[in-house]
This record gives structure tokens, C-alpha cells and sequence, in this order.
């Protein structure tokens, strides 16, 4: 089972797949939105820890930027109606600490508006991981400097959503946060927000 990978990022895709050389060898890994902007990949070289999820037609490997997110994951698997998927998009609005929060404090408005995410499943979640995220406060592999991830009460859901996008677009973290802000949020898909806030930003 592979836990961690240390490379270089030679392709990924939009939809946060990328693809990690490893001393020679390209492994195909998921990452939460934003994740590489965070860890700085146009830089050199980043580090994730990985979760390696077996199915019966495929092997695949989650990545994410801390110890905490990937357990943040494995403990979002064990929820019903849950998969690698909607947790996947879940982490990408909503680090682990965020989400241990959004959990402890019930605020079902933190977890509002994550794509795959309804209703029910925000009230399983608060239910199911009371008291069950724990925090190592873990440092992140990638680069020291690298941008922290928003806060539950600051972008998350949708808006959350688009930033991650832009960042993995090439843009910088701030100006795509300050580009989503001054949009209204309400009631729009991530893709309507997305068109918005590229023509905002020329």
C-alpha cells in the first residue's frame, strides 16, 4: 500500500487528477481542489500523503497536503452515502481543521453547497463524525510557505469550490479569492460562478 509520494508534477487535469513522476515512474493521483496551488508544484518537487483506494476494476490514489486531510478522508469514507468522490470534494472546501469544526459546532451552513453534498448527507456527517476527527496538527509535506486553505467561515461550498479552480488554472490564491468574493454566491452552480469570475478577472 503507498502512503506517501515525493515528485514532480508533469500533467494534471481540471478536475484535480494529476500526474506524479517518482523516480522515473508517473502515478496517477487525486487531489482535493487547490491542492497544488497549496503546496506550490510550479516550484519543484511536492509531497502527499496518499490513500490507496482498492476497487475491483481499479486502483486509486487519493493525495492530500497533511496527515490530518487524509484521515479527515478515510474518516468521511465511513460515512453513509459517502464516497472517495464526495469527500474528495468536501476536502477541497474544507480542510480537516475546518471540517472538525463544521462538525463539532454543527454548522451545516460550512458544509452547504459542496457538489455530491445534500441535505441528508450534511446531517449524517455532523452525526457520524462527532468526536471522530482528531487532529495530529500535522505539518503539510509540500512547501513551508505554501498558502493555508480558507477557514469553514470564510469560502467554502461553492465558492470554495471555484477558487480551488482558478488556483489550479494558474492563478494566484489571492487574487481568485478576491475575484469570487466580489460575486454574489447565491443560488449558482459552480460552473455559472466559475464563467463570472474569469470574466471578472479579464
Amino acid at each position: 500500500m503507498i502512503g506517501r509520494l515525493t515528485g514532480t508534477v508533469v500533467d494534471q487535469g481540471l478536475d484535480g487528477t494529476v500526474l506524479l513522476e517518482v523516480n522515473g515512474v508517473g502515478y496517477e493521483v487525486l487531489l482535493p481542489m487547490g491542492t497544488l496551488g497549496r503546496l506550490g508544484a510550479s516550484e519543484g518537487p511536492i509531497s502527499v500523503h496518499v490513500h490507496t483506494h482498492a476497487r475491483e476494476d481499479a486502483l486509486l490514489l487519493y493525495g492530500f497536503e497533511s496527515a490530518d486531510d487524509k484521515a479527515a478522508f478515510r474518516s468521511l469514507l465511513g460515512v453513509s452515502n459517502v464516497g472517495p468522490k464526495s469527500a474528495l470534494a468536501i476536502l477541497g472546501s474544507l480542510d480537516a481543521p475546518a471540517l472538525h469544526r463544521a462538525v463539532e459546532t454543527d454548522d451545516r451552513g460550512a458544509l452547504k453547497g459542496i457538489p455530491g453534498v445534500g441535505k441528508k448527507t450534511i446531517e449524517r456527517i455532523l452525526l457520524d463524525l462527532k468526536g471522530k476527527i482528531v487532529l495530529r496538527g500535522s505539518m503539510e509535506l509540500g512547501v513551508a510557505t505554501a498558502a493555508p486553505r480558507r477557514s469553514a467561515s470564510t469560502m467554502g461550498g461553492v465558492a470554495g469550490q471555484v477558487v480551488g479552480l482558478l488556483t489550479a488554472m494558474g492563478y494566484k490564491r489571492p487574487e481568485a479569492e478576491q475575484a469570487v468574493g466580489a460575486l454574489k454566491t447565491e443560488d449558482k452552480t459552480t460552473e455559472e460562478l466559475l464563467r463570472e469570475a474569469l470574466r471578472s478577472m479579464g
